[in-house]
């Protein structure tokens, strides 16, 4: 099931997946709390396996009206199950129909550039470090 949730949701699978087991007092983001900042995840049964958040931004490259997405996590047991693609493709429906945004874009790891160009991403950078995190690129859609 997929629904909305808040940000202190995200926490936990934020720092499993994505921060190394960093304290989740660490892994809040500046926006998580802004009015334009949204949370989903999927759950299976009573167990949050997936989330992500999207936040209000538009990239310099693009002039319209986009959101970008931060903090895409899915737990080691609901991988490969096909949540993540769910929970992703809510997200977008959500922000084409609802908010009436033009792109979604963001900054993907390489591990994930299979799963994002399988949904129809496509590269806006070459690959670039973020210390501490890894080798990324930038990556969008039009909605």
């Amino acid at each position: 099931m997929i629904r909305f949730i808040t940000a202190e949701q995200t926490l936990q699978l934020r720092s499993l997946v994505l921060r190394g087991s960093l304290p989740t007092t660490e892994c809040m983001f500046d926006h998580d709390l802004y009015p334009t900042t949204f949370h989903m995840g999927y759950y299976e049964g009573d167990d949050l396996v997936c989330i992500l958040t999207c936040m209000q931004e538009n990239h310099g490259k693009l002039p319209k009206s986009a959101y970008r997405l931060r903090g895409m996590a899915t737990a080691p047991e609901g991988r490969r199950k096909g949540y993540a693609a769910q929970l992703l493709g809510a997200a977008m429906e959500h922000l084409r129909s609802q908010l009436h945004i033009e792109y979604l874009w963001f900054n993907a790891r390489v591990i994930a550039f299979p799963f994002y160009e399988a949904l129809g991403f496509e590269y806006m950078s070459d690959e670039f470090d973020i210390p501490g995190i890894g080798p990324h690129r930038e990556m969008f859609k039009m909605l």
